[in-house]
This record gives structure tokens, C-alpha cells and sequence, in this order.
């Protein structure tokens, strides 16, 4: 989950600086934000590899035991 609350120090910080008229710490909020929405991303496609990756074990083990008999 700390993507996810990258993402949500990133809008408050982002929101902050607006608020204030401080652009260093808009510009913060968002490379925050940003750095969030990428970690997702690189997870969502760990899962993915993860999954992919089973799966073809699961049907080389499959084949392994239909081998075997």
C-alpha cells in the first residue's frame, strides 16, 4: 500500500502548494504523487508476471504427471 499513500501525500502536498502559492512544494506534491502512480504500476505488472509465471508452471506439471503414467 505505500503507493497508495504516495499518491495521497502527493495530492495534499500538490494542494498545499497551491494553496499557498508555494510552487516548490506543488511541484513536490506532484513528483509524489507521480513516484505513487509508477510503484502501482511496476506492482500491477509483478502480479501479472507472478500469475504468468505460475500458470506455466502449473502446465509443465500438469504435463510432467500425464508423462508419468
Amino acid at each position: 500500500m505505500p503507493a497508495i499513500t504516495d499518491k495521497m501525500k502527493g495530492k495534499a502536498k500538490r494542494a498545499e502548494g497551491k494553496l499557498t502559492g508555494d510552487r516548490i512544494r506543488e511541484a513536490q506534491g506532484s513528483a509524489e504523487e507521480t513516484k505513487g502512480e509508477v510503484e502501482g504500476r511496476i506492482d500491477r505488472v509483478k502480479n501479472r508476471v507472478r500469475s504468468r509465471v505460475n500458470e506455466a508452471k502449473a502446465k509443465r506439471n500438469a504435463r510432467k504427471a500425464t508423462r508419468a503414467r
